[in-house]
């Protein structure tokens, strides 16, 4: 195959051909001209931002007979050699494929032997990630006592997953994602090199879509190419990475802006018609209001990822309020973590249209809020209605208060008092299961009691989650809770009391009815049977009847009265002026 691809042809052979990446160039040509080069390096950062391309300049260039600042002549016998693989003192090794500790045994053996040819032997080791434990063992013993002459140059995208005892016998160099303008800047000279025509705005679609990556840029340059006929246009590299233009991307902001509905759903329709990913939309449209966001801020094109700073950029960015833009990223961001688990992605974007386009949004403009009185306005013939219920309260509230001193001078009808809210215990089916309880069923009980909360549906656990059970017998048992509100959703939750007989009938063969108590109630409860088992060995049933107190009775409430509780609640309260 004749033809080779872009990446291949023009990859780095110098270090001032590597974009992006000044600082680690500039102290890996001083450490040479210096001759203060170590025995090993680590290069990680993403993919495609010159990290083997280096690793290979720096091993042509600290065996470069002629080099110059720092930078291999690729002229030499030795140089050439390097740049087509074939030295055999400069050994290029995929970790991905030789991660085994027999691959790394073996490289550490060859090591000690001097190079033939070149003055430095030179390991390139990819993907070092990929290295077994063992094998990074193994390489720990080379790396902490090198052999004269060697150098190790490990290479990775996830240097996390390396040894810390590995990284500290390195120099680490972080290579960072490639700004688009270096981007640009190299497929300019890319394409003047090989008389191709272009239009600018191609290759800037062409760097935003490689995401700091050159080898990812050089390969989508490629695909554009090929598809365009002579010239490369934006059209063609729009086409190729799937972008949106800018004009689109203003439409749709100002379809919200103006909350047009069915505009910003015929702008998405038409895109999704397109072919266009929706994933990539809602990054375009995050990243366009950014820009917009940032440039009403600085004024400046210079932080600028997705937009350009064109006539009808600037007038967006003045007529656009900056809440709506905030709007839009955080219900964007939303929908982008909601598409991920869908595989409708279209449905969550009309949703996030609709949303966004609603007059009933918070980011309304100052101006439409003072141009809608209606919303505040309230007719005559409601606030008439408002007046005569103000009024109706009133008389009311005066009725109550004369209901309160009225009971306050007659003491035979005693007032509701907050105990009466109080959950209300069923005495006599305690004290039924108290009469036969024995301690091995509330032993046999709690062993299965924590089972029994796993089996339950998350609504019930959240009940049940601080019962505890204090007395059982085989018909019956007795549970406490720390509120009185778990203790009546208890008593009147039908669905939990049969799934916990169900289970306790599967569990231990016998199926107990539930009867809930206040965790504060159940000493005094505990007590009075005792007591009355002392005093009246016969039936403890009945000591409900002697023990219900007055104020435990049900009383009758006159209308006003009733009426009253059901707009104020139950609890009586003094109103003052």
């Amino acid at each position: 195959m004749s033809y080779q691809a872009l990446y291949r042809v023009w990859r780095p052979q110098k270090f001032e051909d590597i974009a992006g990446q000044q600082a680690i160039t500039k102290t890996l040509r001083n450490a040479i001209v210096q001759d203060k080069t170590s025995h090993a390096y680590l290069f990680t950062g993403p993919r495609g931002t010159g990290k083997t391309s280096a690793a290979k300049i720096f091993a042509k260039a600290i065996n470069c007979p002629n080099v110059k600042e720092g930078e291999p002549c690729n002229d030499c016998e030795i140089c050439q050699s390097i740049s087509q693989g074939k030295l055999g003192d400069v050994i290029e090794i995929d970790a991905a494929s030789n991660n085994g500790v027999e691959e790394i045994r073996d490289i550490r053996d060859k090591a000690n032997y001097a190079p033939t040819q070149a003055e430095y032997k030179v390991y390139i080791i990819d993907e070092v990630h990929m290295l077994s434990m063992g094998a990074f063992n193994a390489l720990l013993k080379t790396l902490e006592e090198p052999p004269a002459n060697v150098i190790f140059i490990l290479a990775t995208t996830e240097p996390h997953k390396i040894p810390l005892t590995i990284i500290s016998r390195t120099q680490r160099f972080d290579f960072r994602r490639i700004s688009p303008q270096d981007i640009v800047s190299r497929m300019k000279y890319i394409l003047t090199q090989k008389s191709v025509e272009f239009e600018e705005d191609a290759l800037t679609t062409i760097s935003k879509a490689a995401e700091g990556g050159m080898r990812d840029a050089l390969s989508i340059l490629d695909q554009a190419l090929s598809f365009s006929e002579g010239k490369l246009k934006t059209e063609d590299a729009m086409r190729i990475t799937g972008s949106i233009t800018q004009d689109l991307l203003s439409e749709y902001i100002r379809a919200v802006y103006t909350r047009e509905t069915e505009k910003g759903l015929n702008i998405l329709h038409e895109l999704i018609a397109e072919g266009k990913d929706p994933s990539r939309f809602v990054e375009d449209i995050i990243l366009f209001s950014r820009d917009v966001l940032l440039y009403q801020t600085a004024q400046s094109d210079i932080l600028l990822k997705m937009g350009k700073a064109d006539d009808k950029f600037i007038q967006l960015s003045t007529e656009v309020d900056s809440i709506l833009l905030y709007e839009v990223i955080k219900i964007f961001n939303q929908t982008q973590q909601e598409m991920r688990l869908s595989n409708h992605a279209e449905v969550y974007l009309e949703v996030a249209t609709v949303r966004l386009t609603q007059p009933t949004n918070p980011y309304l403009k100052k101006e439409e809020i003072k141009k809608q009185p209606e919303v505040e306005e309230v007719s005559s013939a409601e606030l008439s209605d408002l007046k005569k219920q103000l009024a109706d309260m009133q008389r009311l509230i005066q009725n109550i208060s004369g209901s309160e001193e009225s009971a306050k001078a007659a003491p035979s009808k005693p007032k509701r008092s907050k105990s009466s809210l109080v959950f209300k215990v069923n005495r006599p089916s305690v004290y039924k299961v108290l009469e036969k309880a024995t301690k091995n069923d509330l032993a046999q009980l709690k062993d299965v009691w924590p089972d029994l909360m796993n089996v339950l549906e998350a609504s019930q656990k959240a009940i049940m989650n601080t019962s505890t059970p204090v007395a059982a017998s085989p018909q019956g048992l007795v549970v406490t809770f720390d509120y009185d509100i778990l203790c009546e959703r208890a008593t009147n939750d039908t669905l939990l009391l049969n799934t916990i007989g169900e289970y306790l009938e599967k569990v231990i063969g016998h199926r107990a009815e539930l009867i809930s108590v206040p965790a504060e109630q159940w000493p005094v409860i505990r007590q009075e049977f005792i007591k009355r088992m002392k005093e009246e060995p016969g039936d403890p049933s009945d000591v409900h009847s002697e023990n219900t107190s007055p104020q435990e009775e049900k009383e009758e409430t006159e209308p006003i009265v009733s009426e009253a509780f059901k707009i104020f609640g139950e609890q009586i309260v003094k109103v003052e002026d």
